[in-house]
């Protein structure tokens, strides 16, 4: 590929800049990944959006990207950005549908099941979740039966590994101790929330960011951690590096503030052939 028509100037600028187009540092400064732990970032699409497989209650269901969203969001990206334009049209030719599951009740249980899912395939995660809800009972444990519950036992009901049986049990530390306030997130700003979360051991950013698009859907949130993002705007953009979170909080600056929906049509772009 040559360089796209549309290819964004301060992209290329911040590139040139961070030496991202000559194999320097991906990351760039003020950029923090996940730690050791966290989860594989491609898992996305399949954990957050095509859980458990099959059809039954409770399951995912299938809608339009942008049914969550209100009118004109879509207009408003499609206006800001002339490669987003292109990525919309591809998506939105192919007939990609958003796959929806309902939130678990409560965001205790979302981030129970997050940790579970870590680097592991869907299939493994709802299997290895299943099994962890069946240990105690059929449902997610309460912070109170996990902190109780033998650990080793737990790890080879569940067949857990021993790093993510201690995460579970720092996220149940955190909210039993009173250090992390879930019920509080709802109106609390994104950067706090990371902050409070990212205390957790095994959560890191890129945990925080589809927590706050899947669980808390806010309507502005740029996934700059996630591989399948990076890689997305890679292809499109027609990069010969993968972006640094520098570049993408640069290049989404005029999608605010519907990044949040930026993001997923990236995601289903990764199926789309650029023009």
């Amino acid at each position: 590929m040559g360089v796209r028509r549309h290819c964004h100037p301060q992209l290329k600028a911040e590139a040139d800049r961070h030496r991202l187009r000559r194999g320097g540092d991906r990351r760039g400064p003020g950029c923090t990944f996940d730690p050791p732990g966290d989860e594989a970032a491609t898992q996305v699409l399949d954990q957050h959006r095509r859980p458990g497989g099959g059809r039954g209650p409770g399951l995912s269901r299938r809608c339009r990207i942008a049914d969550s969203f209100p009118e004109g969001a879509v207009a408003h990206l499609r206006a800001a950005d002339p490669v987003l334009r292109e990525v919309i049209d591809a998506v939105e030719a192919s007939g990609a549908e958003s796959h929806q599951r309902p939130h678990p009740p409560d965001h205790y249980g979302a981030l129970v099941r997050s940790i579970v899912g870590q680097q592991l395939s869907t299939k493994a995660a709802s299997a290895i979740y299943l099994r962890l809800t069946e240990f105690f009972g059929g449902r997610t444990p309460t912070p109170a039966e996990l902190l109780v519950a033998d650990p080793e036992q737990m790890r080879a009901a569940a067949g857990l590994s021993r790093a993510k049986v201690s995460f579970l049990r720092s996220l149940a530390e955190h909210v039993e101790q009173g250090e992390l306030e879930l019920e509080r997130f709802d109106t609390m700003a994104e950067a706090d929330i990371e902050a409070e979360l990212v205390a957790v051991r095994g959560i890191g950013t890129w945990t925080v960011h589809m927590f706050l698009i899947f669980q808390l859907q806010r309507p502005d949130v740029l996934a700059w951690g996630d591989l399948g993002i990076r890689a997305a705007v890679k292809r499109w953009w027609e990069l010969d590096e993968l972006p640094s979170c520098v570049q993408l909080e640069a290049l989404s600056e005029p999608w605010r503030p519907w990044r949040t929906l930026a993001c997923r049509y990236l995601w289903r772009a990764l199926d789309a052939t650029p023009a």
